[in-house]
């Protein structure tokens, strides 16, 4: 898998048996969702079965694992049917835009149950590979591909990978059939200006822990200001450790509960209350219940 974060030179492997998930403190929430990882990733491989404990161990109530592939998506969904309180989704990241494209497979995984979105789908300016012509072609591809699914009733929401890329991309929505409140920008590492951006526009923000980073004050500036009905939690794991526990890597799911907890000291929130607002935006999002295991029938 091409690798989109450079980790920091000191570096914990979670699976070391001398470093167990129990010797760092989880904040006292009590039960969250993260919203986007990728535990189909080299990271988690032949460990998502103990990945999942810990997370469930952590408080967590769901897991959304996210799509890069058509290939990888069918992966992902394969995962989601196996366990219960995981969820997919169905989707070709722009930086894979230059591996093979299969519409009619990411439509088919779209239609099980178990998949909640497209996506993740978007731009990337930060790098110069693939080129930006080819991505801007497999988003308009994708796009047509979600409005033809759309006109035969399968309407999913949005999760979109923006990178330096935020004015492209909402010209291309502003363009697009879809309301604004489908999409939702993941993972925002920008500040202030491009926030109130994206939520005029109409969209959802989701954090991760590059919110937690001392040398990321403008994301934490940006996450004040997005309304508590629109804004989500993730790990994008295996990516973006946050802290109290940067140095560990891989990123795990159970570890959404740190970004969970230092945003709702960031804006002054009870946390409790915070975490109840956030599982109700996945839900009313994703169109999912949490309470419920969603088993695979």
């Amino acid at each position: 898998m091409r690798t989109r974060h450079d980790p920091p030179p000191a570096i914990l492997r979670l699976h070391d048996p001398e470093r167990s998930f129990l010797a760092f403190t989880i904040p006292e929430i009590a039960e969250v969702i993260d919203t986007h990882c990728h535990l189909t990733f080299d990271d988690y491989a032949g460990r998502v079965d103990d990945v999942l404990t810990r997370a469930r161990q952590a408080g967590l109530r769901g897991v959304i694992t996210v799509s890069v592939t058509a290939d990888n998506a069918k992966r992902s969904l394969a995962l989601a049917r196996a366990h219960d309180h995981l969820w997919c989704t169905a989707g070709v990241h722009p930086l894979y835009a230059d591996e093979p494209r299969d519409w009619d497979a990411l439509r088919s995984v779209a239609q099980h149950h178990k998949c909640v979105a497209w996506g993740e789908l978007g731009l990337d300016n930060h790098y110069d590979h693939p080129p930006r012509n080819l991505q801007d072609k497999v988003l308009a591809e994708q796009l047509a591909m979600i409005q033809a699914a759309a006109d035969d009733g399968l309407k999913l929401p949005i999760v979109v990978h923006c990178r330096q890329a935020s004015d492209d991309l909402l010209a291309v929505f502003r363009s697009a059939p879809f309301d604004p409140d489908r999409y939702v920008f993941h993972c925002f590492t920008a500040g202030p200006d491009v926030a109130r951006k994206v939520l005029d526009f109409g969209a959802w923000i989701s954090f991760t822990g590059v919110v937690t980073f001392k040398n990321a004050p403008e994301v934490a500036h940006a996450a004040k200001l997005v309304p508590l009905d629109r804004i989500m939690v993730e790990t994008d794991a295996p990516f973006l450790t946050p802290e109290p526990v940067r140095k560990i890597r891989p990123n795990e799911p159970q570890y959404v509960v740190h970004v969970a907890r230092f945003l709702a000291e960031l804006r002054g929130a009870d946390p409790l209350e915070f975490e109840a607002a956030l599982d109700a935006n996945a839900e009313r999002f994703f169109h999912i219940s949490l309470d419920d295991p969603c088993p695979d029938t």
